[in-house]
């Protein structure tokens, strides 16, 4: 039997008495673990995600859930399993660029394990084979490739980020047929500089070890309440993977996404004891985000073929709070949204619309209300997204708006029915 709702001035004083139990001292202790070195970075198919993945199962059944997992098949995941070791030789100096800050591999690169030397070239000018060719910014990469027949390889100027890591990134073009190296930008303008006033006598030393394999990925689900016939089903989603580790460089992913993974462990936590007979609720811990968004395909389109339809609110990035957190709608999500506003109001957390590119958007694909949000990271896949730089009152705020949006909407379940402005 479902529980009818509750007043509206009993349901906000029980929810006031609910946010005061969120603790972000739990949600810092999931994020240092989730941040530690054994589970490496946390890449799909990695030894360890799957060591992440089992930590993780432990902690949701912990909390009273029953929990399974999902397998996938996941194709072409990058990994640069060596560092490059690339020098650069001019003016009688050689200088060694420091893998991560100087100099990363690009995704379109081939696989090229043995250090080749070559001289080097700007490319569109003179004869490019058998050389390392430093391309020019504003240059695509398909015109990069059509003026290099027959060089060694390609040199793209890339920006870093605040801390001068590069960004790694697993989702981007396929493999192209030459060596391609991304060149920090700086570096790459004093390259070209030196490389026209030594003309050929400047040379690069360098590998791109880089290979695409096919791993097996796996979800996390977790039910604590079964949602009554046609009743609020509640799904809070967030991605467990990050980019993994280089070689010498740890990549702790603590922001992007073990903050999120925090923040909807705590909520579920807390909500799983207190919602009304009747409301579901369920989390979902997605692999392969960082993949192109590869775990929430899957799961959505499991959740359609077996006629489920939950209000999804994923969260991705809780890391830093400035003044809003961002946050976008998919799918029939008029009245989860109206529900998440009224939230943000009750707790005082100003909301903005913008960008949110994480896994809501396969969910709102699929045709479920769906809402991504996200409060921001320092570190963005790279070596400084450590735990030391998640702050606390950030997941705190986030998992405030968590817990205040699904008691609203189990105090007021009809108003999620509505279907003003998602008829198109």
């Amino acid at each position: 039997m479902t529980s009818p709702p509750l007043p509206y001035a009993a349901a906000l004083a029980g929810l006031d008495a609910l946010l005061r139990q969120v603790s972000g001292e739990r949600m810092a202790a999931t994020v240092n673990a989730l941040a530690g070195e054994s589970f490496t970075g946390r890449r799909v198919g990695s030894p360890g995600g799957a060591a992440a993945r089992t930590w993780l199962t432990d902690l949701l059944g912990a909390g009273g859930a029953a929990v399974t997992a999902e397998a996938f098949t996941v194709a072409n995941v990058p990994q640069v399993y060596a560092r490059p070791g690339v020098q650069w030789h001019h003016d009688g100096q050689q200088v060694p660029l420091v893998f991560g800050r100087d100099v990363a591999v690009h995704l379109a690169s081939t696989d090229q394990p043995q250090p080749m030397q070559a001289p080097l070239a700007v490319a569109g000018y003179g004869d490019p084979a058998g050389r390392w060719l430093l391309v020019l910014p504003g240059t695509s990469l398909f015109d990069a490739f059509g003026q290099a027949d027959g060089a060694a390889g390609l040199l793209l100027a890339r920006g870093v980020d605040t801390d001068g890591w590069h960004y790694t990134m697993l989702a981007g073009p396929n493999p192209g047929p030459l060596p391609v190296l991304s060149i920090e930008t700086g570096l790459h303008q004093r390259m070209t500089a030196a490389t026209r006033r030594a003309g050929h006598g400047a040379t690069l030393t360098a590998a791109t070890p880089i290979r695409r394999t096919e791993v097996t990925a796996t979800n996390l689900h977790a039910r604590y309440r079964h949602a009554s016939p046609g009743g609020l089903d509640l799904l809070l989603t967030a991605h467990y993977d990050g980019v993994g580790d280089h070689p010498g460089l740890r990549q702790p992913a603590a922001a992007d996404n073990g903050s999120g993974v925090a923040v909807i462990c705590e909520a579920a936590l807390l909500l799983a004891a207190v919602l009304p007979e009747g409301i579901g609720l369920a989390v979902a811990l997605l692999d392969a985000e960082e993949t192109g968004a590869l775990g929430s395909a899957h799961h959505a389109r499991r959740l359609i073929a077996a006629g489920d339809r939950p209000a999804v609110l994923n969260v991705d990035g809780a890391g830093h709070l400035n003044t809003a957190a961002a946050v976008e709608a998919g799918g029939p999500a008029h009245g989860l949204l109206a529900v998440l506003d009224q939230a943000a109001r009750h707790i005082g957390l100003p909301l903005a619309a913008g960008p949110v590119a994480s896994d809501n958007r396969r969910y709102a694909a699929a045709g479920l209300a769906a809402v991504g949000i996200g409060a921001g990271m320092a570190g963005y896949h790279s070596p400084a997204d450590t735990a030391d730089r998640v702050e606390t009152a950030a997941m705190a705020a986030l998992a405030h708006l968590i817990v205040a949006t699904a008691w609203l909407a189990a105090s007021t379940p009809a108003t999620l029915s509505s279907s003003i402005g998602d008829k198109r």
